[in-house]
């Protein structure tokens, strides 16, 4: 384990460097005055009460003034913990209790939708108001185990779970980082995952930890991946889903970094080819991890060369980066058990120092790692977790449903989607697809509604009663017609 904390790192990198830190079309920070800002970002917090070593929630997209808070927060023993900026109002409410702060941090954008959940958690709510002044920059100090951001993952009842990134851990990560992604001073990284996504937060973090320049942005769009080429991009990782729909638009090649990151969710292997041919000169890494240990495995771009060759290669998740330590554990009689982790970087091990991940994969005898499932029964969709039982509580409010079941099936954009499957109280009138999607809309986020229905005359359970899910995935289901206003 390193002895020097991720923050130490940070400032002796940029206390005294005047190379970009942070740049965006209309603003370019050096490292400089980057921590001025973080400083200035600090007090502002400080005046409204956040006191040091209580978590900051943050309800803001990732731009400059939420990146000077990440920093100034971090600088200043107090934790920051950003949250999904589309998630429904319960489940924000929930996540502002369990943090026990006394406020809630926004921007003016979010502001109306932070004022309400505020107001039902408790807390008061602080609007910042544009990009923070210059201050002081920090005199830091601190231990290896203080906790630097939090970052939000999912329970097995969908709520969003708290995971502590810690100094020492960060900075470790910053080491495995160096030896599966190297980037450093002059190059430049830039993420389409939302600032409360481990890869959002957590990669913005590693970037400016290993002096490499940050691009922000709020949400993934074509128009957004345009701009990141035109800022001279060099690191950039991009979720399936943003790939395939970049292709769909002949728009992958209007950014060219040196290295495309992908990972989150499983993709097809034609969009990797057909991604491949359209960047030649780009390096492909595809990353495996989760919120609590990422990366695990990497599947690096001589691995995606011979992918061209040998087709199989492309539906593993490459093998264990340096450093981290993997086995499977309870394997059956065909070799598939669950991925257990250990590593450096890890920030919630189990008390054995080792983290079983809940998927479920097969490791090859060079190394290269297939998965095959999650052992709870998780939805991945376009790189959110998504978790059936929470999607099931929603549907079985609507008054046309009996029994409800969700699983997740293939799906060729998204990695999976969210199929729902009905008894219906009247079976002459069973519900629609369209008034399914829209029930749970108005109590989940976008991405948890359902996109396929199959109705049936019963569940399928054993002789306990228990649901038998494995049996939901392989009908076909009735695909019906949804808003097309989501994805």
């Amino acid at each position: 384990m390193t002895t020097l904390t991720w923050s130490d790192r940070l400032l002796e990198t940029w206390r005294d460097d005047g190379r970009p830190a942070v740049v965006a079309p209309d603003l370019e920070w050096s490292g400089v005055e980057l921590l001025e800002r973080a400083g200035g970002a600090a007090g502002w917090l400080a005046a409204r009460g956040f006191e040091p070593g209580r978590p900051v929630p943050l309800l803001m997209d990732e731009d400059p003034a939420a990146i000077a808070l990440l920093v100034g927060a971090a600088l200043t023993h107090r934790p920051s913990a950003p949250l999904g900026t589309r998630l429904g109002r319960d489940e924000l409410v929930g996540a502002v209790r369990a943090l026990g702060s006394a406020g809630l941090v926004t921007s003016p954008e979010h502001a109306p939708a932070a004022s309400a959940v505020a107001e039902a958690a408790g807390v008061a709510l602080h609007v910042l108001e544009g990009l923070p002044d210059r201050g002081e920059v920090p005199d830091r100090s601190g231990s290896l185990d203080e906790v630097v951001a939090i970052v939000h993952t999912s329970g097995t009842t969908g709520a969003p779970k708290p995971i502590f990134a810690r100094q020492g851990t960060l900075a470790a990560r910053l080491d495995v980082y160096e030896r599966t992604m190297p980037m450093g001073p002059g190059d430049r990284y830039c993420s389409a995952s939302p600032l409360h996504h481990t890869a959002g937060i957590s990669m913005a973090l590693t970037a400016l930890g290993r002096g490499a320049t940050v691009i922000p942005q709020a949400w993934f769009s074509v128009d957004g991946w345009r701009q990141a080429g035109r800022l001279g991009v060099t690191h950039a990782l991009l979720v399936p889903t943003m790939i395939d729909l970049l292709l769909a638009q002949g728009a992958l090649g209007a950014a060219r970094p040196k290295v495309l990151q992908y990972g989150a969710a499983p993709i097809d292997p034609r969009t990797l080819i057909e991604a491949m041919a359209a960047l030649p000169d780009v390096e492909l890494l595809q990353i495996f991890g989760q919120t609590e240990v990422s990366p695990i495995t990497a599947l690096w771009h001589a691995d995606h060369v011979r992918g061209l060759e040998e087709p199989a290669v492309l539906r593993t998740v490459g093998r264990a980066v340096p450093g981290v330590e993997l086995r499977l554990e309870s394997a059956d009689e065909e070799g598939i058990g669950e991925l257990t982790v250990r590593a450096p970087h890890g920030w919630a091990p189990d008390p054995d120092g080792w983290r079983r991940t809940g998927d479920l994969g097969t490791i090859d005898g060079d190394g290269y790692v297939r998965l095959h499932g999650r052992a709870h029964d998780r939805i991945v969709r376009g790189g959110e977790n998504i978790y059936p039982v929470e999607v099931e509580r929603a549907i079985a409010a609507h008054p046309a449903v009996r029994e409800v079941a969700v699983v997740g099936v293939p799906d060729g954009r998204y990695g999976e989607a969210v199929k729902v499957v009905v008894v219906p109280v009247d079976p002459a009138a069973p519900p629609t697809l369209d008034e399914l999607y829209v029930h749970a809309r108005a109590r989940l986020a976008p991405f948890k509604a359902p996109t396929l229905l199959e109705v049936v005359d019963e569940l399928p359970r054993n002789a306990a009663g228990k649901l038998l899910r494995g049996q939901l995935v392989d009908p076909a289901p009735r695909p019906l017609a949804r808003p097309s206003a989501d994805p």
